[in-house]
């Protein structure tokens, strides 16, 4: 079992890795496989609306991570988005990979497990937890639970190591996910995942 751990921040080994890296280690210790990506330092485009990736598969952009990670995600038991607070929210650059990551990929995401990481200065991070975890809410994802929201606060990456309420958070997230992927795994195998409506209903609100 493997979760896909993204770095949305432009720094690669900044507060968000930190961050990353303790939920990473937690995983390993419970006997998930850990994988980061780092993808906050790429010059990502938004999406564009051309829907070729109905057509193509993925998506028609090509150059910056997204299909790349995108096959990794799709052989993953769970994924963790990590990212740096800007003006109250998630960093630009992941907010526009992760718009064209979801939307270009037509794999089932159901039951995946997903979570959100985030790193701060002081305030602006449940605003931006609310803002990522709207991307496993659409995909039938469940989202893992720590004791507190997923924060960390600091500077600097020594900062970070000095928050010692916001590391506790990294680990227990780290154990409550790996349980969560064990325990869906177990329940697939004994007696399948939900019945899925094969068609989905949209409705608009104009008449």
């Amino acid at each position: 079992m493997k979760v896909l751990l993204i770095n949305g921040s432009p720094h690669a080994k900044g507060c968000t890795a930190t961050a990353l890296g303790v939920v990473a280690h937690e995983l390993e210790l419970n006997g998930i496989e850990a994988e980061t990506v780092h993808v906050g330092h790429k010059d990502t485009r938004g999406c564009v609306g051309c829907f070729r990736c109905r057509e193509l598969g993925h998506c028609v952009f090509d150059k910056d991570m997204v299909n790349e990670v995108a096959r990794k995600f799709e052989a993953a038991d769970g994924l963790v988005v990590g990212s740096p607070v800007y003006f109250a929210g998630a960093n630009g650059t992941l907010v526009s990979f992760l718009d064209r990551l979801f939307f270009s990929t037509t794999f089932d995401k159901r039951f995946k497990v997903g979570a959100a990481v985030v790193s701060a200065r002081r305030m602006g991070t449940t605003a931006t937890l609310d803002q990522l975890n709207k991307y496993f809410l659409h995909g039938e994802m469940p989202v893992a639970a720590s004791r507190y929201w997923n924060a960390v606060h600091g500077n600097t990456p020594e900062e970070v190591m000095r928050d010692e309420e916001g590391l506790q958070t990294m680990r227990v997230l780290g154990r409550n996910m790996a349980f969560l992927i064990r325990a869906i795994a177990h329940e697939r195998e004994s007696s399948g995942l939900p019945e899925a409506e094969s068609r989905r209903i949209a409705t608009n609100f104009i008449r």
